[in-house]
């Protein structure tokens, strides 16, 4: 599954009511560690099925970066009925970002 743009407009419809669990990752474009991660998290997203992946540019969308107490980024948020139930904060390799889910 491609990766998300999740926006305040969007994030009722394309977390909250999401199918399965769901991956965020919040980024932004002068972010060092973001742009390693990044292709991580596709690759996760294209090889996990029923596994919704979004990212969310907390320069764009502020008001969900303070909704999820995002302090330091990149910040993966695992949540499954829209509950957080895991987290991660700074670049880790892929196979820690995998326990995660």
């Amino acid at each position: 599954m491609a990766v998300i743009n999740i926006t305040k407009d969007n994030f009722e419809e394309k977390v909250l009511n999401a199918e399965g669990k769901v991956l965020l990752d919040f980024w932004a474009t002068w972010c060092g560690p973001c742009r390693m991660i990044a292709p991580i998290v596709e690759e996760i997203a294209s090889e996990t099925p029923g596994l919704t992946v979004g990212k969310i540019n907390v320069d764009e969308e502020m008001e969900l970066a303070v909704q999820f107490g995002v302090v330091s980024i990149p910040m993966l948020v695992v949540l499954e009925k829209g509950k957080i139930v895991n987290k991660s904060v700074g670049y880790a390799p892929k196979a820690e970002l995998l326990k995660l889910l």
